[in-house]
């Protein structure tokens, strides 16, 4: 027997599609109880209960721990398509695009706006695609959490898995303080710490609904964050032509006088951890894989919309608040919060009386929404650990409703240093906590493409390819490596920004706030090197795992059926074809 249908044998899988492809199918847990038997409060009550997927033996291996969690599935595949197309679509459009981009104006001028967005736009394209591809091929829990452990390395992978959840747990304080800080656009008399605590407990409450209640916020609060978006698109044009009660015609006069750009070369390398920040959480499609009905058909259309993000979304709007705003505008670097929000700014100057109220309503809600996702993402990637075995196997409790409680209530207890806001050193603590992840993205985003790569590297080695996969990404290769190489460059440009700031001297503080997050994953990657006595820095091609937690049955019918289906869309006419190559 060849060794081709060897591998064809051995591949363990647990997920099977049924012939209409609507839902994955899995047999049924055998502690599962009626609940048409119980009422509401009991069924209620009995949720709470550990999932039996949930206890994972220590002394198991990778690949063993994933057959596992693949055989009980304790995270509950309740995403929907239109769920995931929407986080794809509006999930992470947050204070990053609404206010921070005012400080990148002020920072770098129009030119410089424009420049960063679309080289980290077009490096997120690639990224996303090469993220697809894995998640559609493994829908583990974990997802890009768990590549990095089994593609690159165990050390890399703890180090990573760590550095991911510390980010949005870091996230979640400072989301709830600038909700409360948004609603001190209408009323400033109230402490802060009561708009706190109430975002804090709608946040709570959105979390112990589980998936499903996670899926339909996001659904609604992406539906109003498009609409803003295109409203503001269209409301802009309008700004810029003159057609308002205020302002006169505007044109490109402030590309001229101030000027396109703003402190030089210097300027645009500034505004790079701006743009990331404003892409954080692009990435959640490919960690909800493991929660989603059916990865195969919604991760690449998914994956496909992140394009219609960056152009319309990001360059667009970016590009009208460049000509409609002067980089010199004080209220840029004056303000906090929505004040400060160059949307805001525009609105007002042009003297549109009640919109930028609801502008700030939006960024309100915005800000919730990634609040909520930071819940989401902190407490998988908790539980994600746990189930790795690079923390304590308690972590990764999941009950029958397949909520990760522990990793939700080690979230919010991170949380509570929302209440911090009623401090008057609340931002010099924050300003410390944002070093910690600062850099983080650009090191998950390169982190992905290196999987990818090691991927592909693994098929090649083991005389294997991608006619075995249901979706390749569409820039391939070439994408994770240009991913690669950029977010390479970008960390360092970051390095010469920490040593010579723009406008101002080098200082040890300074530079600690702007290059912490890298020291910090030195000290994570070099501790479990010395725990776990395993020095091993590249797993090589031959030994990398390529079946646990696969969604296929045969490799034969696989090929055969990703043939066919390639060759069906090829007989289409080509206007079908272009819109499936984009959506």
């Amino acid at each position: 027997m060849s060794e081709l249908q060897d591998q064809e044998k051995s591949i363990a899988t647990t997920y099977t599609y049924s012939t209409d492809d609507t839902s994955p199918t899995t047999t049924q847990h055998p502690y599962i109880e009626d609940k048409h038997t119980k009422n509401f409060f009991s069924c209620f009550i009995d949720g709470f209960k550990p999932s039996k997927g949930w206890e994972i033996d220590e002394n198991l291996t990778f690949e063993e721990r994933t057959h596992k969690l693949q055989e009980f599935a304790p995270l509950k595949r309740k995403l929907k398509n239109r769920h995931l197309q929407m986080i794809a679509i509006g999930g992470s459009i947050g204070t990053g695009l609404f206010v921070g981009t005012g400080g990148a104006l002020a920072q770098g001028g129009p030119a410089s706006l424009i420049i960063a967005w679309i080289l980290v736009g077009i490096m997120m394209f690639c990224t996303v695609q090469s993220l697809g591809e894995l998640c559609v091929a493994f829908p583990v829990p974990g997802s890009f959490v768990q590549y990095n452990t089994r593609f690159i390395s165990p050390a890399w992978g703890f180090c990573m898995s760590w550095n991911y959840a510390l980010a949005w747990l870091i996230s979640l304080p400072i989301e709830l303080v600038a909700a409360a800080i948004t609603v001190n656009y209408w009323n400033d008399s109230i402490n802060s710490a009561a708009w706190v605590a109430i975002f804090y407990i709608i946040i709570l409450l959105i979390n112990i609904l589980g998936v499903k209640g996670y899926g339909e916020t996001e659904f609604a609060f992406s539906i109003i964050k498009v609409i803003a978006i295109l409203g503001y698109v269209i409301l802009g044009i309008v700004i810029n032509c003159g057609g308002v009660p205020q302002g006169g015609y505007i044109g490109g006069q402030y590309w001229k006088n101030p000027g396109a750009f703003n402190h030089g070369f210097k300027g645009v390398c500034s505004v790079f951890v701006t743009a990331a920040f404003s892409f954080g959480g692009t990435e959640l499609c490919g960690l909800a894989a493991a929660e989603t009905e059916n990865p195969r058909k919604s991760l690449p259309s998914a994956t496909k919309q992140v394009f219609w993000r960056i152009t319309l979304f990001y360059i667009i709007s970016l590009a009208l608040i460049g000509i409609n705003i002067p980089f010199t505008d004080s209220r840029l670097l004056g303000n906090s919060g929505a004040a400060a929000s160059p949307f805001v700014i525009s609105i007002q100057n042009a003297g549109i009386k009640g919109l930028p109220s609801v502008m700030n309503a939006v960024i309100m809600l915005s800000i919730c929404s990634v609040a909520n996702s930071g819940v989401y993402a902190a407490s998988r990637t908790i539980s994600s650990l746990a189930n790795q075995g690079f923390a304590p196997r308690w972590f990764g409790y999941v009950d029958r409703e397949g909520r990760p409680l522990v990793g939700i209530g080690i979230t919010m207890a991170f949380g509570l240093l929302c209440f911090l806001a009623a401090t008057s050193y609340h931002a010099k603590v924050f300003d410390w906590m944002m070093a910690v992840s600062g850099l983080s993205s650009f090191v998950t985003w390169g982190s992905i493409n290196v999987c990818h790569l090691r991927f592909r590297s693994a098929l090649k080695a083991q005389g294997r390819g991608v006619d075995e996969l249901h979706f390749t990404s569409q820039s391939d290769i070439y994408g994770s490596i240009f991913g690669v190489i950029l977010n390479g460059l970008i960390i360092i440009s970051q390095l010469w920004i920490a040593l010579f700031p723009v406008g101002g001297k080098i200082s040890a503080e300074s530079f600690l706030k702007s290059f912490l997050c890298i020291p910090v994953l030195i000290i994570f990657y070099t501790f479990w090197l010395f725990y776990s006595k395993d020095y091993t820095f590249f797993i090589k091609g031959k030994n990398i795992d390529l079946d646990s937690g696969r969604i296929i049955e045969n490799l034969h019918d696989l090929r055969e059926e990703v043939a066919r289906e390639k060759a069906e869309l090829a007989s289409q006419v080509w206007y079908y074809r272009f819109y499936k190559f984009w959506c």
